[in-house]
């Protein structure tokens, strides 16, 4: 008895430091950060979300690790790229990437929500640089005593360059991996 006692109390031990290696790990999936080569399929995601790659990438085999390509243009669809090896990440706006197991780690950072819309309320738009954080169009938001909200939806979901809403009003957030978005109290 006090053998399979042990025996478990070695097993939880083991599952926790496992758990914790996994937690910090730098090989998580994040946004802002590309896999390159090891490519053994390549598929058109409509919806333009991260997470259906990462998704595919648990349901086959001989998955290791995959990257997940936004939009660039209006007319073009995200790609997932399943790869059957672990390479290293890069950092590219362009991508999401990760390995097997790691599901979609996106940043906190204080109050920027990461794949959420803001829909509505808008009272000024206008084309941005590509940004990974949003930084530009919550600075644009900060900039005016009008603006309560912002919106920033990434190249490729409603033309070829970004765009930055600003709102006059605080409206209810929309999970959405076009967008980042903030509210500005």
């Amino acid at each position: 008895m006090r053998f399979l006692l042990r025996l478990w109390h070695t097993l939880g031990l083991t599952a926790l430091l496992l758990a914790a290696l996994a937690q910090a790990s730098p090989s998580q999936a994040q946004t802002g950060f590309d896999r390159r080569g090891g490519d053994y399929t390549s598929f058109q995601i409509r919806s333009g979300d991260p997470a259906l790659c990462a998704a595919r990438c648990e349901r086959e085999a001989r998955c290791r690790a995959w990257s997940f390509s936004y939009p660039r243009t209006e007319n073009a669809l995200a790609i997932c790229w399943l790869k059957n090896r672990v390479s290293p990440r890069v950092e590219d706006k362009c991508c999401v990437s990760g390995v097997r197991g790691a599901g979609v780690v996106e940043p906190l950072t204080g109050l920027t929500e990461f794949s959420i819309d803001r829909f509505g309320g808008d009272y000024r738009h206008f084309d941005t640089a590509s940004d990974t954080s949003g930084a530009t169009c919550k600075a644009a938001c900060e900039g005016e005593n009008k603006c309560r909200a912002w919106t920033y939806v990434r190249p490729g979901y409603i033309g070829p360059t970004a765009r930055c809403f600003l709102k006059d009003k605080i409206t209810r957030p929309r999970k959405k991996p076009c967008c980042i978005s903030g509210v500005v109290r």
